[in-house]
């Protein structure tokens, strides 16, 4: 049987999370299809063992950026016209004006957004980003690729980044399918979707409706359930440690039971060191009354700042932090490497800690996947870093309305934490099993198929063209 040749387009370091760490690349090869990946990142992937082709001449036409911005407006714009719902404004970002090129493209944005605020204006700039790209020397450099390479289908592993839009209208052009992957289960209600595919491959059920919501002129037939990669290591026995080599690893007293701190990065959380002081100073308390309790810190993966160095400095015999084993290039967000070994120490920090604390973060179901309870901090800190922020806006997000009562435990003030943990290592089989619920709804069940039903649905669209 002749291989099918899929050109897996990689537009952001971040994606190869999914497709290249987990088990969907030997999955693939297993069922006979030959991945590519159609590298856009400065990482070089033949290093680490896969057939790559690099994306060459990577520029975008320089309206497109602003068209972008324009109809990530638009789209936020008729959101809160057509939901009577003003929570769309939370997802936009402040403009800032810091000189005079940012203060006219700003304007631009402005006035555009406002006169092309409406399904016609929003289908003009969905067609006008399409008729600069095809302009581009980029766009004729993917011609070029695919002409030569001739891949079967091209799946692109995150619609949210602008350079992929060039490959795959010369995909479309090359009569090639292509699908594009929603990278994050909050990705849909903040309008970033930004490219155009054939067929959209999505977490859940949910995330299909959520789609045909705001996206009514895709065909529904083309929006296809498959769940979602990021998860399947945690049922991966073969990767997990004992307890013993973990602790000795990483140095963990193996008197205590750790508690994970993961953070977020500084603009969802400025406070976090804050946050972090006020669990350490609650467990602090709990050992005084003869509990045995330490915390991981498990910074965000993008976050490379010394923020919490303080805090760590101030509770060295409490806290130890195991740092994501990312690769940064160059301190930029979309140059930064996920890797192997960091999907396999996050799955083993899971498998031997007791649950996990933050604020919103996706690792609630991180955490579900291994039967583990997860607590959401749920109040403002008295002095903040940016006075302007409130944590209220990220439970008021739109994806955690999908949320079933009691998924999480909350933290609601620094006083409440002590008790709140104590009722977690007393009994958290209620939270565990409705946040098993929840992720459930939030990516299909069973979550250790989801490479398997992207595979199936790549053969069924390769095998009907």
């Amino acid at each position: 049987m002749i291989k099918k040749k899929v050109f897996l387009l990689i537009p952001s370091g971040v994606a190869l999370r999914n497709f290249a760490f987990t088990d969907f690349y030997a999955l693939a090869k297993s069922r006979n299809l030959n991945i590519v990946f159609w590298n856009g990142t400065p990482f070089e992937l033949s290093n680490l063992g896969y057939e790559e082709v690099k994306l060459k001449n990577i520029k975008i036409h320089w309206f497109t950026d602003i068209l972008k911005n324009v109809r990530k407006e638009v789209e936020l714009n008729l959101n809160i016209e057509n939901n009577k719902d003003y929570v769309y404004n939370a997802y936009k970002f402040k403009r800032k004006n810091n000189s005079f090129k940012a203060f006219l493209k700003n304007s631009i944005i402005g006035v555009l957004a406002y006169f092309l605020k409406s399904n016609r204006g929003l289908s003009y700039l969905k067609n006008k980003i399409n008729t600069l790209e095809v302009s581009t020397d980029y766009y004729k450099h993917c011609l070029e690729t695919l002409a030569k390479e001739k891949p079967d289908f091209v799946f692109c592993a995150n619609q949210r980044i602008i350079n992929a839009v060039a490959p795959l209208l010369a995909a479309k052009e090359m009569n090639i399918p292509t699908a594009a992957f929603i990278f994050s289960w909050d990705n849909l209600p903040k309008a970033t979707l930004v490219v155009d595919s054939d067929y959209y491959f999505v977490w859940s059920l949910f995330m299909k409706q959520e789609m045909e919501k705001y996206y009514p002129l895709i065909n529904q037939n083309n929006i296809i359930s498959t769940g979602t990669p990021q998860f399947e290591s945690h049922f991966n026995e073969n990767i997990l440690v004992s307890k013993q080599e973990f602790y000795k690893t990483y140095r963990l007293d193996f008197s205590k039971d750790y508690i994970c701190f993961s953070g977020d990065d500084i603009t969802t959380s400025p406070d976090d060191p804050k946050y972090l002081r006020d669990l350490a100073n609650a467990i602090t308390t709990l050992n005084n009354k003869g509990f045995s309790l330490g915390i991981i810190l498990r910074k965000c993966p993008v976050d490379f700042s010394n923020r919490f160095d303080g805090v760590i400095s101030e509770f060295d015999d409490l806290i130890i932090e195991i740092a994501p084993k990312w690769s940064n290039v160059n301190n930029s967000w979309n140059t930064i490497l996920p890797t192997k070994a960091d999907t396999i120490l996050l799955s083993n920090t899971i498998k031997h800690s007791l649950f996990v604390v933050n604020i919103g973060s996706s690792m609630v179901f991180d955490y579900a996947a291994l039967n583990k309870p997860c607590c959401y901090f749920r109040y403002n800190q008295k002095t903040q870093e940016n006075p302007s922020w409130d944590i209220n806006k990220i439970y008021n997000y739109v994806h955690f309305r999908s949320m079933p009562d009691k998924a999480v435990v909350y933290f609601n003030s620094s006083s409440d934490i002590e008790a709140k943990i104590k009722g977690v290592l007393d009994d958290n089989s209620q939270t565990v099993e409705k946040a098993n619920l929840w992720f459930d709804v939030i990516c299909q069940s069973p979550q250790n198929q989801s490479s398997n039903r992207i595979i199936e649905a790549i053969e069924t669209i390769i095998s009907e063209r």
